[in-house]
């Protein structure tokens, strides 16, 4: 059998661009990936994770991967981990109507400054997975200004950072792990829509029971997924779980 057939290749992800940054003389380097951007319902997530100053390759967590390239049971199993090994981590959110009254770059910088707010060590350089910076895309204006973007880093957007840099490849596993946890607990209060297992993607069983049952208090009303529920209209009541209001 050629190696090819076996399927390409994944190799971990480096502290090459940390490193540069280092040489560069920031001494603070995090990492920053998103998740929840392509959901229907629950929030999008930014996770940050400092990686310690000048720290080896060898401290890097064994498994340490792109969030997508991992199963959940292993990513929950990596999580403590990985939350070890960062100098300081934290994950920021942006609630299903922020993203839709604030649209989606505005919500996604503020969930990054939520996330950056609760640093105790704020960094001096960010590696931001794509090709875009959200975190400083002339988009304040438009998001809350109680949680200003802290320090004003560096920020070096990076394609494919998630799967090249350490630093970003924990800040998916943790954003994804912490937002996974949600969906699961909202799952509970709104059983119908198998946030368990979807996590609020789009999926049969979503689609399905979007159908028969309409928006939740946690789905996005904005987005175009709503043109395909028949008696969907603006101002219509949404299922409420526990303390929620429509």
């Amino acid at each position: 059998m050629v190696p090819e057939a076996l399927g390409p290749v994944v190799r971990p992800p480096t502290l090459d661009e940390e490193r540069r940054l280092w040489r560069a003389g920031f001494d603070l380097v995090a990492g920053v990936d998103e998740v929840g951007r392509g959901a229907w319902a629950g929030p999008v997530s930014v996770g940050v994770a400092v990686v310690p100053t000048r720290t080896s390759k060898r401290s890097v967590p064994r498994e340490l991967r792109d969030s997508k390239l991992v199963s959940e049971r292993r990513r929950e199993s990596m999580f403590d981990e990985i939350a070890a090994w960062c100098a300081n981590w934290a994950v920021g959110h942006a609630t299903a109507g922020e993203c839709d009254r604030l649209g989606m770059t505005a919500a996604l910088q503020l969930a990054a400054a939520r996330a950056l707010a609760a640093l105790r060590l704020c960094p001096d350089a960010v590696l931001l997975d794509g090709p875009f910076d959200f975190l400083q895309a002339g988009v304040r204006s438009k998001a809350p200004t109680d949680e200003p973007l802290v320090g004003a880093p560096t920020v070096i957007p990076i394609v494919d950072a998630d799967r090249r840099c350490a630093s970003v490849a924990a800040a998916s596993i943790l954003a994804k792990v912490v937002r996974d946890r949600i969906m699961r607990d909202e799952a509970e209060h709104f059983p119908q829509y198998h946030f368990e297992r979807n996590k609020g993607y789009p999926s049969w069983a979503h689609r399905t029971a979007l159908a028969g049952y309409g928006l939740s208090a946690i789905h996005r009303r904005s987005w175009v997924f709503v043109d395909g529920i028949p008696w969907h209209a603006p101002g219509a009541r949404s299922i409420t779980g526990p303390n929620r209001s429509v």
